[in-house]
């Protein structure tokens, strides 16, 4: 069975290596992006499984990034969660995103939407 893949995109290295850590721990391969536009090369070339992005970002910020995710016939069934300390002024809808946690977010959590988004995929 093949080795589960996620991409994370944060421009804050802390955090990338914490979600890091703990995806690793629950058996995934990580592939990381310090920005969108990185984050939407990494996804092209990665095809991770799921998705994991920040909204505030330079370069390319995460609603950029999740529209070219969206627009790309290679990446736009891919699930996204977002984890973002915005306050909610756009919500899950207007960003595309299969799934939308507040910074700082509890690991539990983002583990609960992991397994949610990819259950259907494992059937």
């Amino acid at each position: 069975m093949a080795v589960p893949v996620a991409l994370v995109i944060d421009d804050s290295a802390e955090t990338r290596d914490v979600y890091a850590l703990i995806l690793e721990l629950e058996g995934f391969a990580v592939v990381q992006a310090r920005d969108g536009q990185e984050g939407v090369a990494r996804a092209v070339e990665s095809r991770p499984d799921i998705i994991i992005t920040d909204l505030s970002m330079p370069i390319m910020d995460g609603w950029e990034t999740i529209r070219r995710l969206r627009a790309d016939q290679r990446t736009r069934s891919i699930p996204i969660i977002v984890c973002s300390g915005l306050d909610g002024e756009h919500g899950l809808e207007s960003s595309r995103a299969d799934a939308l946690l507040a910074k700082p977010c509890p690991l539990d959590a983002l583990m609960v939407e992991v397994r949610r988004l990819l259950s259907p995929r494992a059937a």
